[in-house]
């Protein structure tokens, strides 16, 4: 079955499974209930109550105090969506998008939302159809919610806005209203609290730092695989890797990491051959610490990030089991803009480390002819990919300043204190891509230099994936234009999920 059902907490492994099997969703019919009887409370609610209630019947922001009339409320809704919508910049992924969607939808579910059942279900027909909202990078405070990406994301509900449109093979933006048509989907008619319950939440920094955890683990794993090839090709000792030394500092992740070398290395001929160094430098020998440290990190922000999006993050909050309606703080993005900030500069660190190896692959030490060519002088082989790594190095360190400690007053004072979440979710995503980079470097330098070891092999596990990157980057001869191989490395970690 091709459908996934929304109902009470969403795992990394459902997410996964939705968006490789690209799986439906739909809502469950407890979802469903929750949904109805909350929107029920509240306009019973409104009935019988006159009291100022944040948001429903009043302003927002610092414009809290002003009552609004029942008349005007539908259109207060509309109102707050259209002025909110004030992104800029880079539009978002449309990777990201979808995971919005996806995260906006599992929030209304719990039903403290009150939104009307249809809104909902029309954000599930924006996932199944790939209908996905234009949303722009720049905007958002992360405290209030992600107001303006959000924004952005619900007016297409109400047949404004823009939306990605595939067309000849190339996405394009395009008027939701001539998207809907074609879908056959009427705008609908926002109804009281229904534009706030929209535009705030996590779900921009949510979908960024789910993304980003998903990457993270990814290239954790490809830094292991590529730091374990680039130790046999500069002939390294597998001392370090010892089980017996790890067991003495046993982080999770220092363990771990030791584990997978030495199991990426299993019969290999050049790590069984003797050495003639007692040491290697700590860009290798200290890649269980440097690794591990990471790794652990990647699991603190996954804890994280799993109770953020299966959380209740808009304001205010309906309690139709206690007759309560609460006005809070849920909203705010301090959990994820610490912890984005912390995911970035631990995932920074395998891109510092893995430069490091490259840097003493092509040093021309052991055995290794300088930058890793044949007749260097008249041909300058891998110097310059180096320099490419360690320029995207120093951009991470720049990107790794930590958006978290800032804060910015807005709206009159009203919101006196921000995460810059969002901020921390956009500069992680840029770091992320940028190891990526890193990695596909130091894998294209471990390749080559490892055929400067032949005859002798290195273990089959790893020759198997010089080999399946053969098909792709063939071997350096003479000197050739590289930014072809360095995109087609970057290219060959984006296809490992099969590879290896």
């Amino acid at each position: 079955m091709n459908t996934f059902e929304i109902h009470h907490q969403l795992s990394f492994h459902d997410i996964a499974h939705i968006l490789k099997d690209n799986k439906q969703i739909r809502l469950s019919s407890d979802a469903k209930e929750k949904i109805n009887a909350c929107r029920k409370y509240l306009d019973d609610k409104m009935v019988s109550s006159s009291e100022p209630v944040y948001g429903i019947n009043t302003g927002f922001g610092a414009l809290h105090h002003t009552k609004i009339g029942a008349e005007d409320l539908e259109q207060l809704q509309k109102n707050l969506l259209l002025s909110h919508a004030c992104g800029t910049g880079d539009t978002s992924p449309r990777e990201i998008v979808k995971l919005m969607l996806l995260l906006k939808i599992q929030s209304l579910a719990y039903g403290h939302s009150a939104v009307q059942l249809q809104t909902v279900e029309r954000l599930v027909d924006f996932f199944n159809l790939d209908i996905l909202p234009v949303v722009y990078e720049q905007g958002s405070l992360g405290a209030s919610g992600d107001l303006a990406p959000l924004a952005h994301l619900c007016l297409p509900l109400l047949g404004l806005g823009e939306v990605w449109n595939l067309q000849e093979g190339e996405w394009k933006k395009v008027p939701a209203d001539l998207l809907l048509k074609r879908h056959q989907l009427t705008p609908i008619a926002l109804k009281s609290k229904e534009g706030l319950a929209l535009i705030n939440g996590t779900q921009f920094m949510a979908a960024y730092a789910l993304w980003c955890v998903m990457r993270a683990n990814k290239l954790a794993a490809f830094a292991d695989k590529i730091a374990a090839l680039s130790l046999d090709a500069f002939d390294c000792r597998l001392d370090p890797f010892h089980p017996a030394l790890h067991m003495i500092r046993h982080h999770k992740g220092q363990v771990h990491t030791a584990q997978e070398i030495l199991a990426c290395l299993q019969d290999s001929e050049i790590a069984a051959k003797p050495k003639t160094q007692v040491q290697d430098p700590y860009a290798f020998r200290c890649i269980p610490q440097v690794h591990g440290a990471s790794k652990d990190t990647i699991e603190f922000a996954q804890q994280v990030v799993l109770i953020e999006i299966n959380s209740v993050t808009d304001n205010p909050n309906v309690f139709p089991n206690h007759d309560l309606i609460l006005s809070g703080g849920n909203f705010h993005g301090q959990p994820l803009a610490l912890c984005l900030d912390y995911l970035a500069i631990a995932c920074a660190e395998l891109g510092n480390i893995s430069e490091r190896r490259t840097y003493q692959l092509i040093s021309g030490q052991r055995g290794l002819p300088a930058f890793l060519v044949s007749n260097p002088g008249l041909n300058s082989g891998l110097m310059i990919p180096q320099y490419t790594a360690a320029s995207i190095v120093s951009q991470n360190k720049q990107l790794c300043t930590p958006a978290s400690v800032d804060s910015i007053v807005s709206s009159n004072g009203q919101e006196d204190h921000v995460s810059m979440g969002a901020n921390a979710a956009t500069k992680c995503y840029k770091v992320l891509n940028n190891v990526q980079r890193i990695l596909a470097i130091e894998l294209l330098n471990a390749t080559q230099a490892l055929e400067f070891r032949r005859p002798h092999k290195t273990s089959p596990h790893l020759e198997k994936l010089v080999a399946n990157y053969r098909k792709t980057v063939p071997f350096i001869k003479v000197d050739r234009a590289l930014y072809e191989d360095l995109e087609l490395s970057f290219r060959f970690l984006n296809q490992c999920s099969t590879i290896w």
